[in-house]
């Protein structure tokens, strides 16, 4: 039997999670709605109450879901579409979550997944600059480090890249990197909150835990341990589920609370600034033109990247050996398409 404090907690949409202020009319669509990421994903946009519309596509599925989680009790309006039906799915959206793809498998680095996931976000991305050329592009689909090029050059073919609305979602390794400060720590994860840079696989995964509070406090071994398990993150998950699947869950939550960052920005709303995947000056020079970093979301997408600021010396080092892993990254799949 629930307690009635449970009960209230799935009345409710997290407040944490979800902000509002007067909200204009945002449809969002995911691609990729019926996978282990998509379908939880597709809850908790439908609980966003800056969604207005929430348009669910897949190859398979899409419309059941569509009608489970439309008799979901929030105002916003679902619709499924089944394979054949891109197009319409796409259109009249203002933001397109893109979750689509395989999931990895135990002994899986999430570069083994390119050579499915790259064309299968190649080909959502020349639809979306068909059917919906002026929407904001956010790329949860393994490798992000390869992926979110692979979109951008996509665009760019069809002379619609505006670099202000492509987002890889590195919001996972922010989550993870909070959860687990906080748990050696002793603290709070909300009195936590950690910036993480860099890309989102492995050793390109950099945490700034000097800047967070509680962080300067985590040395030696017990700071190269904590590091390693936001970096690796991911391969616990996979090993604990044992063949059966990945992060989904923490992933569609991430995926959920980076979109709606991005709706408030996009909503007029100031200060909303978390760390994304973006065309960045930061480290252009050293050929790494896509970077995670801090970013400040306005209604036109990206309106300021911030710079990443003071480092310690294992910070550094650990940034020095991510630029050029990412810097192949980046090349692998900008050279894909």
């Amino acid at each position: 039997m629930f307690a009635r404090s449970a009960v209230r907690a799935v009345a409710q949409p997290s407040s944490r999670l979800f902000s509002s202020s007067a909200a204009r009319n945002f449809k969002v669509a995911v691609l990729g709605a019926g996978g282990g990421i998509g379908q939880p994903l597709s809850l908790l946009l439908k609980q966003d109450p800056l969604v207005t519309s929430l348009s669910l596509y897949d190859i398979r599925g899409a419309p059941g879901v569509a009608a489970d989680v439309g008799h979901v009790d929030t105002a916003s309006e679902v619709n499924g579409y089944a394979a054949d039906q891109l197009d319409q799915a796409l259109e009249g959206v203002k933001v397109v979550v893109i979750p689509a793809g395989v999931p990895r498998k135990p002994g899986m680095t999430r570069d083994d997944l390119f050579n499915t996931n790259a064309s299968i976000v190649r080909d959502l991305a020349a639809a979306v600059a068909k059917s919906a050329p002026e929407a904001h592009i956010l790329v949860i689909s393994n490798p992000v480090n390869s992926t979110v090029p692979i979109v951008a050059n996509t665009l760019e073919k069809a002379d619609v890249f505006d670099p202000r609305r492509l987002f890889g979602v590195t919001t996972l390794d922010v989550v993870r990197a909070t959860r687990f400060l906080a748990g050696v720590t002793d603290a709070k994860p909300s009195d936590t909150p950690v910036t993480v840079v860099g890309g989102h696989s492995g050793p390109t995964i950099v945490p700034i835990l000097s800047q967070a509070n509680g962080g300067k406090s985590v040395t030696g071994e017990k700071l190269d341990a904590l590091v390693h398990r936001i970096q690796f993150g991911g391969d616990e998950v996979v090993k604990a589920k044992d063949g059966a699947g990945s992060a989904t869950l923490s992933m569609a939550y991430a995926g959920a609370k980076f979109t709606n960052s991005l709706l408030r920005g996009l909503n007029g709303e100031k200060g909303v600034i978390t760390p994304t995947f973006v065309k960045s000056p930061l480290y252009a020079d050293q050929g790494v033109d896509f970077f995670a970093s801090n970013v400040e979301l306005g209604v036109d997408g990206v309106e300021k990247i911030h710079p990443i600021g003071e480092l310690t010396a294992e910070e550094q080092k650990l940034l020095e050996a991510a630029i050029p892993e990412l810097k192949k990254n980046i090349e692998k799949g900008k050279n894909f398409v």
